[in-house]
């Protein structure tokens, strides 16, 4: 699933999000949501979120459960 609907991404969800130092790579963090960064419904390049363990980045991949 995308990463780019507020609405798909819940806290707790298991991740892969893309940090802004690893854009250009593409190289992706896999984590637990801790908070949602991203106040819009919707984001073309991801819904930023912090992950547990203090990452940033946009969400690029959602675990399915």
């Amino acid at each position: 699933m995308s990463g780019t609907r507020r609405e798909n991404i819940k806290i707790g969800q298991k991740v892969q999000v893309v940090r802004k130092q690893d854009q250009r790579t593409g190289k992706l963090t896999e984590g637990v949501v801790a908070r949602l960064l991203t106040n819009s419904a919707t984001h073309p390049h991801g819904i930023k979120v912090k992950l547990e363990d203090g990452t940033v980045g946009r969400v690029k991949e959602i675990a399915d459960e």
